[in-house]
């Protein structure tokens, strides 16, 4: 361990991936260590010292992971979305659309609505867990079924999942953490915090591309809390979350219809509830754009101020600017 990684080494963050398969974890990680630095460059920050550990449960749901060398679009490990550098020019003319945002509140309020209305003739817990079977196989297999993975095969996927996250925060318990969760990880992020490792201290929760706030993955959670869903609708913030709860959405993202978690968590004793902030998405690949892209979301400026904040925060200024200069020499 170098001098500098003993000087920076109290703060981790640790970031856990969403929905279908995915490249190697290796591969993963890196890439995601890849997107943050690039966001670090957009916002004049190049240099910023972290520490990054990847939750990696794709090969919970998948025999094996995504191959680039795999030309059959139709294998489970066909790959055709790597990590690609965005154009940071993109950010300069973004304003989200007022328009989009009203479009998708009234979306919100009304499945809220028949979501939750009690004298329904329309079943839409089974309507929902059909969408989900048929979209979200991943979902749908984390909360219905066991690991279909041979070597994982008799575990509850649900289990299973959770413990891969719960280890890691466990493991880096002493440290400050920041947790990323994207997509599905977002589920299984605050299932984990509230239901199995609510002792363990989180300093920030960045949530990118979320879908807590569908009516379905609401009412989940507060029938696993043993709450009565049709007198409380709105969740608590994981309490063991202690700075803050900062939740990104693109609004074309489609996994992220319902953006803003704001007006469907409640505080915790600390005050900590979601803040929500409309981002940009740049990731593209072959000229089409991907807005709900892990790599897109971490580089955007957006996430990457709040992902230094916490990096910088309790730092002695000129030893963070010694780092950031060590880590430019090096292309950091």
């Amino acid at each position: 361990m170098g001098i500098f990684d003993g000087m920076f080494k109290k703060k981790i963050i640790i970031c856990i991936h969403g929905l279908a398969n995915k490249p190697p974890k290796e591969v993963l990680e890196r890439w995601c260590r890849a997107s943050i630095r690039e966001g670090f460059k957009t916002i004049q920050k190049k240099g910023t010292p972290f520490t990054l550990k990847l939750v990696y449960w794709a090969d919970l749901m998948h025999e094996q992971p995504q191959d680039m060398h795999e030309t059959d679009k139709r294998k489970d490990t066909y790959f055709d979305d790597p990590y690609l550098p965005g154009n940071p020019d993109a950010y300069k003319a973004f304003k989200p659309s007022n328009m989009k945002k009203k479009v998708l509140d009234k979306i919100e309020k009304k499945l809220d609505e028949m979501y939750f209305k009690e004298d329904s003739f329309i079943n839409f817990d089974k309507f929902a867990n059909i969408l989900v079977r048929n979209l979200f196989k991943d979902l749908d297999l984390y909360y219905h079924r066991d690991c279909p993975v041979t070597r994982y095969r008799g575990l509850l996927a649900r289990d299973a999942i959770r413990m891969r996250l719960a280890e890691a925060l466990r493991k880096y318990s002493r440290r400050d953490i920041l947790l990323i969760a994207h997509s599905m990880g977002t589920i299984i992020s605050y299932d984990v915090l509230t239901q199995t490792t609510p002792d363990v201290s989180i300093n920030t929760l960045i949530t990118i591309g979320s879908p807590l706030a569908m009516p379905l993955i609401l009412k989940k959670i507060l029938i696993e809390q043993g709450r009565d869903y049709k007198k409380e609708q709105k969740p608590v913030t994981p309490e063991n979350v202690l700075k803050g709860w900062y939740n990104f959405s693109d609004l074309d993202d489609p996994v992220a219809i319902n953006y803003s978690l704001g007006d469907d968590y409640r505080p915790n004793s600390h005050g900590v509830a979601p803040k929500d902030t409309i981002i940009y998405n740049n990731y593209e690949i072959n000229g089409d754009r991907s807005p709900h892209k892990l790599y897109g979301y971490l580089r955007a400026p957006e996430v990457a101020r709040a992902i230094y904040d916490f990096c910088a925060s309790g730092r002695s200024p000129v030893l963070l600017s010694l780092r950031q200069f060590f880590g430019r020499i090096m292309g950091r």
